[in-house]
This record gives C-alpha cells, sequence and structure tokens, in this order.
C-alpha cells in the first residue's frame, strides 16, 4: 500500500457505496485501484498523464472522475459516508459553521468553452454544470471559491463553487439548503443543524430571517455599518443583534476543516477547466476526510 492510499478499514466502509458496473452493462477495472489513483491526484496535484504506473492507465482514472463527477456519484458516495456516521453518532450538529475560501485557478483551468443547452450534440448537462465553470477574474487572475459548511468534527457537510468575486452572504442560503443527511433507518433527511456560526460577513437581514424561519440557533457579529444604521434608525431598526463570543470561538472549527481540505493541492489550487469537475475535485477529498473517523 502506497502512502496516501486507502486503508483495508477504509475500503471496507467505502465498497458498499460504490456502483457495481458501467453504463453499458460491462465490469469496470478495478475499483480500489482507480480510487486510489484518483486520490494520488487530488493529494498531489500533478497531470493526469503523470500518474505512477501502478494505478494502471490514466486515462482509465481520469475518465473515471470526470463520468463520476457529471453523474453525481461522488455526491452520492460522499451523502452515505455522512448517513453512517450520523447513524453512529459521529457528527456533530451542536454548532455548524459556515466559510469560504478562494482557490487560485492554473493556467491549464483557464480557456474552458461555454456549453449551450442549443447545441444538438449535447443530450445531457452534467451536474453542477455552470456556464461561467465557477472562474472569476480579479487582481489576482482566475480564481474560484469554495463556500462550505462544516460541522463540529472538522469535516465538510456541503459546499458550493462560484466564481471567485462572488460574495459570501448571498451564498449562505444556497450552501444550507444542500445540507442533506439521509437516515437509513427511516425518516426525513437532516437538513437543519442545531446552532449555526459565522463571521461579520454573513451578517445581512436576509440570512437572519431564514435562519429563524428555520428555528436555526446563530451567532453572526453585526458588522459597524450596519449597527451604525440600527440606532440610527431608531426603534424602527429593531432590536440589536444577540452575540454570544464563547460560542464564537468555535468558528475556528470551520476554518480547521477548509485547511483540511486544502491540504490536497488538487483543492488548494484549481487545475481542472469544467466546474462539474471541480466539484468531484473537492467531493473526493471530502471523501477522504470522512473516511478518517
Amino acid at each position: 500500500m502506497g502512502r496516501g492510499d486507502l486503508t483495508n478499514a477504509n475500503w471496507v466502509r467505502l465498497e458498499p457505496h460504490l456502483p457495481a458496473s458501467g453504463q453499458r452493462g460491462g465490469r469496470w477495472n478495478d475499483h480500489h485501484k482507480v480510487i486510489n489513483g484518483i486520490l494520488f491526484r487530488v493529494r498531489t496535484g500533478i497531470p493526469w498523464r503523470d500518474l505512477p504506473e501502478r494505478f494502471g492507465s490514466w486515462k482509465t482514472i481520469y475518465e473515471r472522475h470526470r463520468r463520476w463527477s457529471a453523474e453525481g456519484t461522488w455526491d452520492r458516495i460522499l451523502r452515505a459516508l455522512q448517513a453512517d456516521a450520523d447513524l453512529a453518532c459521529r457528527i456533530d450538529w451542536s454548532m455548524v459553521g459556515v466559510d469560504s475560501t478562494s482557490s487560485r485557478a492554473h493556467q491549464h483551468a483557464a480557456g474552458a468553452p461555454i456549453e449551450e443547452a442549443t447545441r444538438p450534440e449535447k443530450r445531457t448537462t452534467p451536474r453542477h454544470h455552470r456556464p461561467d465553470e465557477g472562474l472569476g477574474r480579479s487582481r489576482g487572475g482566475l480564481t474560484c471559491k469554495i463556500h462550505l459548511a462544516g460541522e463540529g468534527g472538522c469535516r465538510p457537510l456541503a459546499f458550493l463553487i462560484t466564481p471567485g468575486q462572488w460574495g459570501d452572504a448571498p451564498q449562505m442560503i444556497e450552501v444550507l439548503e444542500r445540507i442533506r443527511v439521509p437516515r437509513p433507518k427511516g425518516g426525513r433527511p437532516r437538513t437543519r443543524p442545531d446552532y449555526l456560526g459565522g463571521d461579520k460577513a454573513y451578517s445581512s437581514r436576509r440570512n437572519r430571517c431564514y435562519l429563524r424561519r428555520r428555528q436555526i440557533k446563530h451567532t453572526i457579529p453585526e458588522p459597524k455599518d450596519q449597527r451604525a444604521n440600527r440606532k440610527r434608525r431608531g426603534s424602527k431598526g429593531g432590536r440589536p443583534i444577540g452575540f454570544d463570543s464563547e460560542i464564537y470561538k468555535r468558528r475556528n472549527e470551520v476554518e480547521r476543516t477548509i485547511n483540511r481540505l486544502k491540504n490536497s493541492r488538487a483543492v488548494a489550487t484549481r487545475y481542472d477547466k469544467r466546474a462539474y469537475v471541480v466539484h468531484g475535485t473537492v467531493t473526493t477529498a471530502a471523501i477522504r476526510l470522512w473516511l478518517r473517523l
């Protein structure tokens, strides 16, 4: 077993959730070896063509990763692992944090054509397809941003890929809507944390109304300009925002989750052109974290 490969314990937990065969009825090559190749590339960030020969054909590994990213197979595997962890009471719902991080786009990540729905040769649209490919241009060049919600055990529950210049506050609701942990023994999937923490970038009337409507307790500091505007309006400005400094200290958990994700070089730097492949790469890194129980 090479460095970073799946252990026997990891494989026992992962194997039941893998597809059994290909779309055309044939058997796929050894899942174990191919997934180890995908994890090696996500961890090191090397070009697909430079994968070590012990993993087999680089094209087989790349096509498996691309196909599973397009079909949402990686997402289903991630939810299945989260469901197993929740069944074993290994998800800390007492505090879920939201935050974002930027991923600098490599020059090889630029130049992907924007697919139009009117193209006759395109029969299906991949999951998480974006017409802007999740790339934004700023002074630092091309970047994308990963908006993330992480549980208290420093593992990601849900995330969203957007262009790098997009703000944090408008994405909070969509990230929370993506939290969906199935319950194998029956019942609706769990979608609501007990408590939510975020920095002042997530402070907005829209976000706070959404959290109150879903009865999610939260600690989000109020920026100075919003506080001054509320005081200026007097009684019409509403009540002061509640803030618990002790609970806010746990916001470092989502920051540590991001650090663990970005230990994978293919997440810290974006090398993939297509947004849905980037989503699959981040999902693969998240699966690796959920296997480390």
